[in-house]
């Protein structure tokens, strides 16, 4: 039986943009904070100094997403525009090899090549670029670089994601204050993983186990150098 589309598909990658723009700001926003409050703990220091180091570390985490997103993202945005301009020059200079070429990834893919043939000259005729971009070059709308989009969101979920472990260090007694912190974030953690896969479309207990078990393991490692440190000093 033929299933009809009565209202047109959404399909979860549309959200591929901000979404990993979003986990990831969160997911270093909890696990770079929690590890900085563990390891500064670990090392004996006072809960004003505690306090100190994971405010500082929201904000140039913050900072530092932005603009390490915004760099990466815009080279990326870069290199697709001067694909579209070489492809556009291409257009330019010779249409008919361009549909051939257009018509030659359609027979790769199965397609008749006379019919592979017509349907090139038909997008072509409508948008010889989009038509270029989608299919030879793999750019499309929907996975387009957007540098800005990626730095807000990425600062914005890395500052709620550091808020988590830090408003521990407010409500937890300072004898306390490891455990609860880092009990806290493996919690605050799995939720995220549990949203992303969601909101992805993904399985959820293998992406909350991932999360979680390299969280787990970057504040072990944290706790362990500032308990060294403490030490030695």
């Amino acid at each position: 039986m033929t299933r009809l589309h009565l209202t047109p598909e959404r399909h979860l990658v549309s959200r591929i943009g901000w979404l990993r723009a979003a986990v990831l700001g969160a997911n270093d926003g909890i696990v770079s904070t929690a590890s900085l409050i563990i390891g500064v703990a670990a090392a004996a220091a006072k809960p004003a100094d505690i306090l100190i180091a994971g405010a500082a570390g929201l904000v140039a985490g913050a900072m530092s997403m932005a603009a390490g997103e915004y760099v990466s993202v815009s080279s990326q945005s870069d290199t697709e525009q001067a694909d579209l301009a070489r492809e556009r020059s291409e257009l330019a200079s010779d249409v008919d090899a361009e549909v051939q070429e257009l018509a030659d990834i359609y027979v790769k893919r199965g397609v008749e090549a006379a019919t592979a043939l017509s349907v090139a000259s038909q997008l072509m005729a409508k948008d010889a670029l989009a038509a270029h971009a989608h299919d030879e070059l793999g750019i499309s709308a929907i996975i387009t670089a957007r540098p800005i989009q990626a730095a807000l969101t990425s600062a914005a979920t890395f500052t709620v994601g550091a808020a988590l472990p830090l408003t521990i260090v407010f409500i937890a007694p300072t004898a306390l204050l490891i455990p609860l912190v880092a009990v806290a974030s493996l919690l605050f953690l799995a939720l995220l993983g549990g949203v992303g896969a969601r909101a992805g479309g993904a399985p959820i207990l293998a992406a909350t186990t991932r999360v979680t078990c390299w969280g787990a393991l970057a504040m072990a490692l944290t706790a362990s150098i500032g308990r060294i440190v403490g030490t030695g000093m």
